[in-house]
């Protein structure tokens, strides 16, 4: 039985990995839908483990907003919508879902008000960032991307290039701290997450040091491997804050998975859980300490 349902965990984690591949290389809208999508399942999840703890949030309101939030980046990055009005969604989205929770029958408390700001926080500003990283385009970002082949001049950009590095860094962290965990772990990190171990955590950090180390020598960063390790840092530990925030909302509902969408790895936030801070970082530690090293 165990075996059966580590087949089927690998199976659809080979899927998920392939399809996130896949809209990460395609780029533009299709990454923007595909991360809409992905987006409105989890909030789904997340309204959904809500609403075990008593908790009402205004869930078409969120979802709404959220999707906005999305595509309003995406639109401000390729250029058809001004910068300044793609920034005054999230606020503005933020006082719409306050306004349809206060003129409600049963006026919103502020655990309802709470849990849909942190939706549109968590699954809408956060996950947008995905979208700028992807997008970035200036190769001053990765000078190592000269010495591709002349084919490969036109698509493998800088975004592309820094948003697989960031994703390989998480991976890293998960396999990482999931494998050596498992097998070494004897101290338990957080009582959030009793499965998880001072070890597996360090060897994750040190897994995604390695890939970072790595991305920043190919993409021939000033101090590369330096630099690229201290990244790997800081996506291990971002990733860490993700997955133990997910695994303190499930603790807090009752529940064991937040979903049930990926056989064997529970829903689609149990999934992404890692992947929700670290674009904000990486997309700020790209955009504003590159430049300055670089001079």
């Amino acid at each position: 039985m165990a075996s059966g349902l580590s087949r089927q965990r690998v199976r659809s984690g080979l899927a998920a990995g392939g399809f996130g591949l896949l809209v990460v290389g395609l780029g533009g809208w299709w990454f923007t839908v595909a991360l809409g999508v992905i987006v409105h399942l989890a909030l789904l999840e997340l309204f959904r483990m809500a609403q075990f703890t008593g908790i009402r949030p205004a869930t078409k309101t969120t979802l709404v907003a959220c999707q906005l939030l999305l595509f309003s980046t995406q639109w401000a990055v390729v250029g058809g919508l001004p910068s300044d009005l793609a920034a005054a969604v999230f606020p503005l989205a933020g006082a719409a879902i306050c306004g349809w929770l206060l003129l409600q029958p049963v006026t919103g408390s502020i655990s309802d008000i709470a849990a849909s700001i942190f939706g549109l926080f968590y699954l809408g500003f956060l996950p947008s960032h995905w979208l700028r990283l992807r997008n970035l385009s200036s190769l001053d970002l990765a000078p190592g991307l000269v010495n591709l082949p002349h084919w490969c001049a036109g698509w493998f950009t800088s975004g592309l290039a820094i948003t697989l590095a960031a994703c390989l860094m998480i991976v890293a962290t998960d396999i990482g701290s999931y494998a050596l965990g498992r097998r070494f772990g004897r101290f338990p990190l957080s009582p959030i997450s009793p499965g998880k171990t001072v070890e597996g955590a360090l060897a994750g950090l040190l897994c995604s040091m390695a890939i970072g180390a790595l991305a920043g020598k190919l993409m021939a960063w000033p101090f590369g491997l330096l630099l690229g390790g201290l990244l790997g840092v800081l996506v291990a530990l971002f990733a860490l804050v993700g997955d133990l925030t997910e695994s303190m909302m499930k603790r807090d509902a009752g529940l064991k998975d937040s979903g049930d969408a990926l056989p064997g790895h529970g829903g689609i936030l149990d999934r992404i859980d890692s992947y929700l801070f670290t674009p904000a970082v990486v997309y700020f530690a790209v955009t504003l300490i590159l430049p300055l090293i670089n001079g």
